[in-house]
């Protein structure tokens, strides 16, 4: 039983360890929020990984952009609108099985444009605690922060 017990781990092990040698993808995500704390989600477009699953909007850097460059182009290719000045608040990371992602999370105060769904997502502008479900996974600890910066608790279930 021991040898087994020692292979196991040596498994576990050796899968944390090939985890952590994949690359990062780096992710702008950004928190759109309205004057009354609405955050805006949207769906994941279909045929994507965790299709039909909301998340805050956003999407991978291409090679040589800056966090703000990637954000703002992919708002304006996914809704339709252009932001103002951003700065990244908080840096996460998630182990998805398609994908290991480095998510840079920017608050969203200004923005011009009108909305429009361009991957055949759907949006909700959502307040604590959420009514829309099921919630992309590497969202959770950025939406416990919100709630705790409004004073609120937020459970993993009430995602």
């Amino acid at each position: 039983m021991r040898g087994d017990t020692m292979v196991e781990s040596a498994s576990a092990n050796a899968a944390v360890g090939a985890a952590n040698a994949r690359p990062h993808t780096e992710v702008a995500v950004g928190i759109l929020l309205r004057p009354d704390g609405a955050m805006l989600l949207s769906t994941r477009p279909p045929g994507k990984p965790y299709a039909g699953y909301w998340e805050f909007p956003g999407g991978k850097l291409e090679a040589g952009e800056t966090v703000e460059q990637a954000l703002r182009r992919e708002l304006i290719e996914e809704l339709g609108v252009t932001i103002g000045p951003v700065s990244v608040w908080k840096v996460t990371e998630h182990d998805y099985p398609h994908a290991l992602v480095r998510l840079h999370w920017c608050k969203v105060w200004a923005w011009t444009g009108e909305f429009e769904m361009r991957e055949g997502q759907s949006m909700d502008w959502q307040q604590m605690p959420l009514t829309v479900h099921p919630v992309l996974p590497g969202a959770y600890p950025v939406l416990q922060w919100l709630a705790e910066e409004r004073g609120q608790s937020l459970a993993v279930t009430e995602l």
